[in-house]
């Protein structure tokens, strides 16, 4: 029997290698920073034994996909913020990882679940499912999203459609 967790990996795992954000399974040891899941030279490495929260793949590959080509192989373990790039920063990566999880059909809950984003998962749920969200701005100016009157303009979908899912 496939458990839903197993799903919303496989559901999520095929997006971001359609998008062509790397993915390795493989063991890990339990000293990561998010349960199963690091980056390594801008490859996001799970370990499915260890993987507790699948979503987690997902903000991973938002810091990942916001960083400009030449620098993803820089990426590993903990983003630090002297990484970034401009609009790159954890709420557009956030903002990222809510279209990507829009895209991929499956609930809010599995990228904003319970057991991350300091205990304002339930918050963070609501604000974006009513349409405020933080760090889409930066997306905007990134050229990778559209704001609802640039969209209109354009005849195309605004946020959280994306125009193009890696920074060029």
């Amino acid at each position: 029997m496939v458990t839903m967790a197993a799903t919303d990996l496989e559901a999520i795992t095929g997006f971001l290698a359609s998008i062509g954000i790397p993915l390795e399974a493989r063991g890990l040891d339990a000293s990561t920073f998010l349960p199963g899941v690091t980056v390594e030279g801008g490859v996001i490495v799970y370990d499915p034994a260890l993987l507790t929260w699948p979503g987690d793949l997902l903000h991973e590959a938002g810091h990942i996909a916001l960083t400009s080509p030449g620098a993803r192989h820089s990426l590993s373990g903990r983003i630090a913020p002297e990484l970034q790039e401009l609009h790159a920063d954890e709420p557009e990566v956030t903002a990222w990882a809510f279209a990507a999880i829009t895209a991929i059909g499956l609930h809010p809950s599995v990228l904003f679940h319970p057991g991350g984003y300091h205990g304002k998962s339930e918050g963070l749920i609501f604000t974006y499912m009513n349409g405020v969200c933080p760090g889409v701005g930066g997306l905007v100016a990134a050229g990778m999203a559209l704001n609802p009157a640039r969209a209109a303009a354009a005849g195309l979908r605004p946020y959280p459609s994306m125009l193009r899912w890696l920074r060029e």
